[in-house]
């Protein structure tokens, strides 16, 4: 026994890591990864419009948004190890609702629960971890462990498509959510068990200003009071909201979009699961791509995934190839998803370092979830008002130039000022 806790205490910040990806391999792989896959089937099961199916999951935004902007206080008040298990706890509420709802009302109540749950177990806790155990190359580590996100989708793909998509069992989807609740069940024990804040097992943490800058190392940074005066952090703000808005329009929508189009469920399915695979090694390259490149690199490359991703969507066909148009905007969309992830902490990092990380980092979550709470009804009332996705995958498309072309300018006066802060350290 005191072997085993010595381990645990020279490797808990490994430990720590391997929790964390575990957590989005199930969390987020298993809990949202799919959610296109349930939109078709459970709307038909119930006879209710896409557009106000798709008002429940903009309530779980709202309240992942919502609890997002207290996020910094509560971590402080109660850690992130209690923080992640009430979030386990409120997705299993949220996936035993979905599992019993017979009417639009209790999936309303369900995405709210999951809401907190995503807040408490999501990207956000990853970032506030990951910051308080690593000193250098953030990029790669929360790229690693957000990575696995894509890969609990594609795990989860193969496993709840059949129940879905049940010939005999137009209810099939419920018995997907049921299989959830017990994986997160025992997510939660694991969690338990494993899991040790910093104050645990190591010294407290403590910001560490740099002699010289580096992509994925932190750096001493600016008070939240003096962020909120400085333009771009408005510019970065709306950036957020728009990129979170358009991304999680179009990949909640994916799925549907191609078989709308007329191409097979097993395709689609097949394309879910790439999609997840490959969105884990995006996560991870776009780590990799920050540490090793620098921001605007890695800013460039995934916007412009975006919106090629947005334009191949609107001209699927039924043919060979359009199933060659659909795998392409599969491998731009993976390209694409970081945006909405991975480069929420680096943002919050690399624009405004450690001085108050959790509390921009929070609120930069909740940015990112108001744009997801808004994108899935206007991409639905699009389909609703024109009978199909494309009018409003090609708006979006030219938003999305709009919004990296503001994005560099962003990027610019952030930088300019970490430079002049980082200047005066070294001259100290």
């Amino acid at each position: 026994m005191n072997t085993l806790n010595s381990f645990m205490k020279k490797n808990q910040k490994w430990i720590n890591a391997a929790i964390l990806a575990l957590l989005m391999f199930i969390c987020l792989g298993f809990c949202s990864s799919n959610k296109s896959l349930y939109l078709s089937a459970i709307t038909d099961a119930l006879n209710v419009k896409r557009s106000l199916f798709s008002l429940s999951t903009s309530c779980r935004y709202i309240a992942t948004a919502a609890i997002n902007i207290f996020f910094g206080r509560l971590v402080l008040k109660f850690g992130t190890k209690k923080l992640m298990l009430a979030g386990i706890c409120s997705l299993i509420i949220s996936m035993i609702l979905n599992s019993i709802a017979a009417s639009m009302p209790l999936f309303f109540v369900s995405e709210i629960f999951a809401g907190i749950g995503f807040s408490w177990s999501g990207t956000t806790i990853v970032g506030c971890v990951v910051n308080r155990w690593f000193d250098n190359n953030r990029g790669k580590i929360n790229g690693a462990i957000l990575c696995c996100n894509g890969f609990g989708g594609a795990v989860a793909a193969q496993i709840v498509s059949p129940l879905i998509y049940n010939e005999d069992n137009i209810f099939g989807y419920r018995d997907a959510y049921r299989l959830i609740t017990v994986i997160l069940a025992v997510l939660f024990i694991v969690v338990l068990i494993a899991f040790r804040e910093k104050g645990e097992d190591g010294p407290k943490y403590t910001s560490i200003p740099r002699k010289k800058s580096g992509q994925g190392q932190r750096w001493s940074g600016i008070s939240y009071t003096d962020a909120k005066k400085r333009p771009y952090f408005y510019g970065a703000a709306l950036c957020i909201f728009l990129v979170g808005m358009i991304l999680q329009g179009s990949s909640g929508i994916f799925s549907a979009q191609m078989l709308d189009c007329g191409l097979s469920t097993s395709f689609v399915a097949s394309t879910a699961s790439l999609s997840s695979l490959l969105l884990a090694v995006s996560k991870f390259m776009t780590g990799f791509l920050y540490d090793k490149f620098g921001l605007r690199v890695t800013i460039t490359i995934s916007c412009a995934s975006a919106i090629l991703q947005m334009f191949l969507l609107a001209i699927l066909s039924p043919t060979t190839i359009g199933m060659i148009i659909g795998v392409a905007a599969t491998v731009f969309q993976a390209i694409a998803l970081p945006l909405e992830t991975v480069m929420l902490p680096i943002y919050a990092n690399d624009f405004f370092g450690d001085k108050d990380y959790d509390r921009i980092m929070s609120l930069f979550v909740s940015f990112n979830m108001l744009g997801y709470a808004c994108g899935a009804p206007i991409f639905n009332l699009g389909y609703d008002i024109a009978g199909s996705y494309k009018s409003v995958l090609i708006i979006t498309g030219f938003l999305m130039i709009a919004t990296v072309i503001l994005l560099q300018f962003v990027i610019s006066a952030a930088h300019k000022v970490r430079k002049e802060i980082e200047d005066a350290e070294i001259q100290e």
